[in-house]
This record gives structure tokens, sequence and C-alpha cells, in this order.
């Protein structure tokens, strides 16, 4: 329905609403951030009645923990400001572990106090792990402060049955929505380049298993003048380049600090494989693009990964701490081209089918317009760039 043809203080009234997305709102803030940030930029700024705007609502801030109460005492006065205003149709709330738990559940609370509309978003890999180790008390305000949204959001079917059996969140309230990311926006490598690039992207820790990733590599196979492994992440870099050092693979290995979008977006066109060794995850991100790319995927069947992912097919398995068989895959996924290429190519189908940014956008367009009654619309899907010509 178009806005002129509502009675005047109707179509008032709903112009320029719009939905808080919360979370850190700086690149430090990892996924959480990159997901909310990925919808920002792929949504249409339309001035229809029945479109609202997305907009970042930083919830902790770059600095420090001090530092990060003003800013959410920041946020909660934004979200009175857009209630008094009656722009604001609702909440959006991404929430991981520990202090996020924490910082969100005071955001989930007001709102429910204001009369907010608020939807959860679920991106933890550890929650169940930190919900455990909490005094009953806590358990218990936990689980109320989930029973407060409107809809609870999860990656996948682990993470459904934590929030429905440990939560007590009705099932009918919990939605899984799996993650999607953009289209490249580099081409692909030269294939006539012989330099083989390894890519791990990530924060640099041992939940990510870079240790192990750096045992394996010092195993005998690996060739420094063939072969590039380039460890893009933030994280205690100069205690792993010790390691490195230590193992003799120096040469071998490259790291390349933390990394901003565009620059993601270059190691990633530059990879033939990405690595991710980890211990927990959720559905990572990382994953999701190295397909969007066609880059070979291996990982650990850990979190989300194998409900999504299947072994031998779109990626290949390797158990968390086995370092042997971190080599090992690697050497197979390297050293056979025809094994490389039918992961490259599984990895880009199902990225299209279930990762896509544009997929992931509506679904979460449809779960605002359920909840808020409102939702952004999607701006022209981004066509890939071509790959590069042999």
């Amino acid at each position: 329905m178009r806005s002129e043809s509502l009675p005047h203080s109707a179509a008032r009234e709903r112009q320029g609403r719009y939905i808080y997305l919360a979370c850190p709102w700086t690149p430090m803030g990892g996924g959480m951030f990159k997901i909310a940030d990925y919808l920002i930029q792929a949504q249409a700024f339309s001035a229809t009645a029945n479109a609202a705007e997305l907009r970042p609502l930083d919830t902790r801030g770059g600095a420090n923990a001090l530092y990060s109460f003003w800013v959410l005492a920041t946020a909660l006065v934004k979200i009175v400001r857009g209630k008094l205003n009656g722009r604001l149709a609702g909440v959006h709330v991404n929430m991981a572990e520990r202090l996020s738990l924490f910082r969100k559940s005071v955001i989930i609370v007001a709102c429910r106090a204001l009369g907010i509309p608020v939807v959860l978003h679920l991106h933890a890999a550890q929650l169940h792990h930190f919900y455990r180790s909490l005094p009953g008390a806590l358990q218990m305000l936990t689980r109320w402060v989930f029973s407060l949204p409107t809809s609870c959001v999860v990656l996948g079917a682990a993470a459904r049955r934590f929030v429905t059996e440990d939560l007590g969140v009705p099932a009918h309230r919990v939605e899984i929505v799996i993650n999607g990311v953009p289209e490249p926006t580099h081409a692909r490598r030269d294939a006539s380049e012989t330099l083989q690039r390894v890519l791990f992207m990530g924060n640099l820790s041992e939940r990510k298993g870079v240790s192990d990733l750096l045992q394996a590599l010092a195993l005998a196979g690996f060739d420094a003048s063939r072969t590039e492994v380039i460890l893009a992440g933030g994280g205690d870099i100069d205690t792993y380049r010790t390691k490195a050092r230590q193992l003799g693979i120096e040469k071998l290995v490259n790291f390349a600090g933390w990394s901003d979008q565009q620059q993601v977006a270059r190691l990633m066109a530059r990879a033939d494989v990405l690595v991710l060794p980890s211990y927990d995850e959720g559905l990572p991100l990382v994953i999701l693009e190295a397909m969007a790319n066609g880059v070979a995927v291996i990982c650990t069947p850990v979190g989300e990964i194998p409900s999504v992912l299947t072994d031998g097919v779109n990626a290949r398995f390797v158990q968390a701490g086995d370092a042997d068989g971190i080599a090992r895959s690697l050497q197979r996924v390297l050293n056979d081209p025809d094994l490389r290429t039918s992961l490259e190519r599984n990895g880009r189908a199902i990225y299209e089918q279930q990762f896509s940014l544009s997929h992931f956008f509506v679904s979460i367009a449809r779960i605002h317009q359920r909840n808020f009654g409102v939702a952004a619309q999607p701006s022209r899907a981004t066509r890939p760039l071509p790959e590069a010509s042999p």
C-alpha cells in the first residue's frame, strides 16, 4: 500500500521507521559485526510506507571494558529516543557469550520494559559451555532473558536444541537462519600461478587450532618455495610467530595481522585452500566467504558445520587437535587438482543455494516483518565478477 493512500496521520507515523541492529559496531566485533554490516550494506533506502531502515546500534565500542558501559548507556538512550519519537520499529539483538550475554540482556530487558519488540540472534559458539559454568541464580536469569524476545534466531540444529532444552524457549519461537555473505568483489587469481596459497583467517588463538596448524605445517612435505601459508587475524601474533620460528617454518608462514573487509576479499581471491582447525565454532563466516570465492575448505566438524556441509563433497573434515590429519588433508587437497576442483565447485554451489547474502537478507526481512510489522528492502543484487582467464 502506498503511503499517500493512507490517512495523513498514519502515513506520517510510518515514514522514516527504522530497526536497530544491536552489536559491537567495530570490525573487532568479529562475526556479529560483519553480519550486521553486510545486512546494512545490502539494504535499499526506500521511502515506501512498509519499509524500514536498518541502523547500527553499538553496544560495546572498541575500547576497554569500562568504556563499554558508556557505550551501552548511550545505546539505551537511543532506544528510549526511538520509542518516544515513534519511529523505532524493533531491535535485532546480536548476542554471543560472556560479557556479550550480559550487555545484550540489558538491552533486551530495557526494550521489554518500553514495549519495543526484540528479535534475539544467537551467534555464540560457546554459550552452552559458559551457561553451564554459571551459578544457578545467573542460569535462571539467563533463561528469563531468553523468554522475553518475540523470536530467537539460531544458526542451526545444535543451537536450537540448546535454547529449547536448556534455556526453555518454546520451539515455535526459535528459527534457524543460516548466515549469508556477499558475492566476491575481486576476480580469482590467475590459474597459471604456480605458488599455492593456504589461508587461515580468524583470531589467532588456541580455540581456533592455530598451534595445531603450525604443528601440521612443521611435518615433512611442505615446500616453502611452492607454498605460502597466510595467517590473517588479530590475537597473540607474536607468540605464534615465535612458535613458527621454533618449528622451523618461518619461511613457510606469513602473519598478515588483522584484515579489514577489502583485505579479506583480496586474500580470499588469491587463496587455493582455506584451513580452519577450530575446537569450537558456530557457523564461521570465513568458511562461507571461502565458498563464495570458490576456495576449497578444510575444517573441523564442530558447531553447526557438519549440519550444513558434507565431508569430501563441499569441504574436507579433520578432527580438532589432529596435527597429522591436518597435514595429510592439506597435502591431499594441494596435490590433487581433481579433488580441489570438486571442493571448489561444490562449495560454490552450496553458497549459491544457501549462503548468499540475498538469501540471508530475505530470511531476516521476513522475521522483521513478522515481529516488527516492517522490514528493510534489499538493494539490487551485486553480480559476481568473472573469474580471471587462465
